[in-house]
């Protein structure tokens, strides 16, 4: 009987350790659209707007606490939602944010990080207002460059791909390239564009709307943005659509130069290689890809947040809410972030 009674003890003290033990969900601040960051030394930052207010929660300890809240600037008449919003990237030595305001001006915020504090430098964009669709991605190299590239107007109103990098940390930014003009006018007009960088090469993808279709398509440059080669479509099949899909996807690219995309196709997530097949992950919309060693996805399927590392089989079930973004931490965990009910949320995995 002892014995028994001793299993059972036993028993609960194991369930209630791998309750405690479990991943929770925890709030950071009231915002929207949050992005994720991390540089060489660990820390992790996520940035976020609120009105015309953005904000930066930094953790030191692996994504534990986030108990360090900064202002970051405040643009006003800033696009927020559905994938407008700030942008960030981090180098060893620095931190960049993008913010776009609803005339089309490029702003940016810079962060020292031995200094910790924030301050604003010049527009990215070198026309007025040419980016009034608010939808842009900036990444960083190893050296403290940035590049930039987002929707532009400029010329004739119609959306092109257009790209800007910076050599002196973001006080200033090179004459803006038109990197890819669609030969039907524009490229898709309400899709986010994506950038990644590996040494002297710079990877563009952007949705193409091209003989009334709406695909991925990949720009690639070897000697650091001068030049542009021809545009890649991503995948084999094409989606017809007279409309806009408002799902841009995400690309990451490894030290090696291998280049990992994924984006959705008439509601369904597939990651793909350049001039590989595609492959189906699940259905949902909003996927982003992060980590280039060891790839990992988040998507939403409505309200469901879902995880899936590239090398392994199941699909993890993260919480509620929407426009989820993730990194993997030193301790090699997963951490995402996310809006819900106009909340910051983050949890660690």
């Amino acid at each position: 009987m002892k014995i028994f009674f001793k299993a059972i003890i036993l028993s609960l003290y194991a369930a209630l350790n791998i309750f405690c033990a479990a991943p929770e969900n925890n709030i950071i601040a009231n915002g929207q659209q949050p992005q994720i960051t991390i540089d060489p030394s660990g820390a992790i930052r996520i940035i976020y707007g609120e009105g015309d207010k953005i904000f930066c929660a930094t953790s030191v300890d692996n994504g534990i606490t986030f108990s360090n809240i900064q202002l970051v600037g405040e643009v006003k008449d800033m696009h927020l939602g559905m994938s407008r919003g700030p942008q960030v990237a981090s180098s060893k030595n620095y931190t960049i944010v993008s913010a776009i305001d609803k005339k089309g001006s490029v702003h940016i915020f810079q962060l020292f990080h031995q200094s910790g504090k924030w301050k604003q430098t010049a527009l990215a964009n070198d026309i007025a207002g040419s980016a009034p669709e608010g939808l842009m991605s900036i990444a960083a190299d190893q050296y403290d460059n940035f590049y930039a590239v987002w929707l532009d107007i400029r010329n004739d109103k119609n959306n092109k791909i257009s790209f800007a990098k910076t050599t002196d940390k973001g006080l200033t930014w090179s004459k803006n390239k038109i990197a890819y003009t669609s030969p039907d006018k524009t490229v898709c007009e309400c899709c986010k564009p994506g950038i990644a960088v590996s040494g002297s090469s710079i990877f563009i993808m952007f949705r193409n709307w091209l003989s009334g279709s709406r695909d991925l398509y990949l720009l690639q440059s070897d000697n650091k943005g001068n030049t542009f080669n021809g545009p890649v479509k991503l995948g084999n099949e094409t989606w017809k659509l007279n409309g806009c899909p408002m799902d841009g996807g995400g690309l990451v690219v490894s030290e090696k130069g291998e280049v990992t995309t994924v984006w959705q196709r008439q509601g369904a997530i597939y990651y793909s290689k350049p001039h590989l097949t595609e492959n189906k992950i699940d259905m949902g919309r909003n996927c982003s890809i992060t980590d280039p060693g060891n790839p990992v996805i988040t998507w939403q399927d409505k309200n469901k947040l879902l995880l899936k590392e590239l090398h392994k089989s199941e699909i993890t079930t993260v919480g509620e809410g929407g426009f989820i973004k993730a990194i993997r931490t030193k301790d090699n965990k997963i951490l995402c972030a996310w809006e819900k009910e106009g909340k910051i949320t983050f949890r660690k995995m």
